[in-house]
């Protein structure tokens, strides 16, 4: 798939949710901030001469919204100020394909300047294909704390030739320390800030300075550092793409919907529902899911809303519960996954929702009169429990919560009439010998 393919493919993602974002919209381009770079100085040499190192600050997996985002950057690099390009990574892997992964490696290999990696700050990682396209950059630092490695299946085209040798072995389903990749030469040299990193690079076109400090002399570069990061629209569209934010605001959006559907009018629930399930579906449509995971996550708000009806936890609600369970836990593949608190937020929360406050707060809602279903009154139907005085009736082969009407009890399987709706639930009479009001048979002796 070529690039234009994937971008075609992503904006029409994007015409279901620019509406919702549309507060947030901004240049594709990247952000720039010229901060300085994280270093412990008290004073900064900045040569307008010495020309800028930009510095792209990635976390997350790599994803279509990323890869553009490296691919833009590198191409624009050649406009004679730039001196070089970090990637500064913290991320995990990544859900492109290998064609567009490959697309990655040449903007790397085919940039007009140096172009090099730095995995930090500490605790950052830089797995799978970022070990890989590593290996292509002109220099990599690793800050303490920071892993590299978890290669698993060479994913890059063996034409660009991305191979660290013996060291491909020990990381192939692994991962290294700093210490580790500097014994094994992947590391040219400690780097535990960007800013250090930085000042290693002047065989690579970053001048320096040697400043006084109260530590002593330090070296600063003197090429100013410039980071960028995703435009505010890509940005929030990239942390939608992330496995526990897709998945929450999938289901969430699902049970507001849900919500919405019993209530009256277009409310608030429907509004934040649907912008959230347009979201979560950008996310899903992103990340590598399976389908039939999918399936069991719409499928189990189905069930759900059948016993919502009824106000009563009955068969469709363990079926439901069931489904949420099973779509969660196998909704992700291709090593995608998250962790249990948002699963355990998901399943647990839905679960709540729907078996307590759903019909709590759509009985709330319809505390009113009828609204709109006074057609009901005179309906026949049939008893699928015992109503003495709560139970279940069947009023047009849909399930309703029901109490008896005169408090005339009425055993599982006799025919019933609806006497009166208050909200969510009917009051009903058996068909035939239902209990007469005492003031009905005053009235009658009356006219009498």
């Amino acid at each position: 798939m070529n690039r234009r393919v994937r971008l075609s493919r992503l904006l029409l993602a994007l015409l279901l949710v620019l509406p919702l974002l549309t507060p947030f919209a901004g240049p594709a381009a990247a952000q720039v901030d010229d901060a300085e770079p994280e270093q412990d100085i008290d004073a900064l040499v900045i040569d307008p001469n010495a020309g800028v190192a930009d510095i792209m600050q990635i976390s997350g997996l790599l994803d279509p919204l990323l890869a553009d985002f490296i691919i833009d950057t590198l191409d624009a690099a050649d406009d004679g100020r730039v001196r070089a390009v970090i990637l500064q990574v913290n991320s995990t892997g990544s859900v492109i394909s290998d064609e567009e992964l490959n697309e990655v490696a040449d903007a790397i290999v085919s940039a007009p300047v140096p172009v090099t990696m730095w995995v930090g700050p500490s605790n950052a990682s830089a797995l799978g294909p970022w070990a890989e396209l590593a290996a292509l950059a002109d220099r990599v630092g690793i800050a303490p704390g920071a892993r590299f490695g978890e290669l698993g299946e060479e994913r890059l085209d063996p034409r660009f030739g991305a191979d660290w040798g013996a060291a491909a072995n020990l990381m192939r389903n692994d991962t290294i320390a700093a210490d580790e990749a500097l014994e094994l030469g992947i590391a040219s040299f400690p780097a535990p800030t960007v800013g250090e990193f930085l000042v290693g690079m002047t065989d690579l076109g970053i001048e320096t300075a040697v400043v006084e400090t109260d530590d002593g002399p330090r070296v600063v570069p003197t090429t100013r550092p410039r980071f960028q990061r995703l435009s505010l629209l890509a940005g929030q569209l990239h942390t939608v793409a992330s496995p526990p934010v897709a998945y929450l605001l999938f289901t969430i959006g699902l049970a507001l919907l849900v919500f919405e559907f019993y209530t009256a009018g277009v409310g608030v629930a429907g509004v934040v529902g649907a912008g959230m399930f347009l979201l979560g579906c950008f996310g899903l449509y992103i990340l590598p899911v399976n389908l039939f995971a999918v399936i069991l996550l719409g499928l189990s708000m189905l069930a759900f809303s059948i016993d919502v009806q009824t106000g009563v936890p009955r068969f469709w609600t363990i079926v439901g519960a069931l489904a949420l369970v099973a779509g969660t836990i196998t909704l992700y593949r291709d090593g995608v996954s998250m962790s249990w608190i948002p699963m355990v937020v998901g399943i647990v929360g839905i679960t709540m929702m729907m078996v307590t406050g759903m019909p709590t707060m759509v009985r709330t809602r319809f505390s009113t009169p009828t609204i709109g279903r006074e057609w009901m009154i005179g309906e026949l139907g049939e008893a699928v429990e015992a109503v003495d005085p709560d139970g279940v009736v069947s009023i047009d082969d849909a399930l309703w919560k029901a109490r008896t009407n005169r408090a005339t009890p009425i055993a599982a399987g006799d025919r019933v009439r609806v006497a009166a709706v208050q909200g969510l639930v009917l009051e009903v009479e058996p068909e035939e010998g239902a209990a007469r009001d005492y003031r009905e048979r005053r009235g009658s002796r009356g006219e009498s």
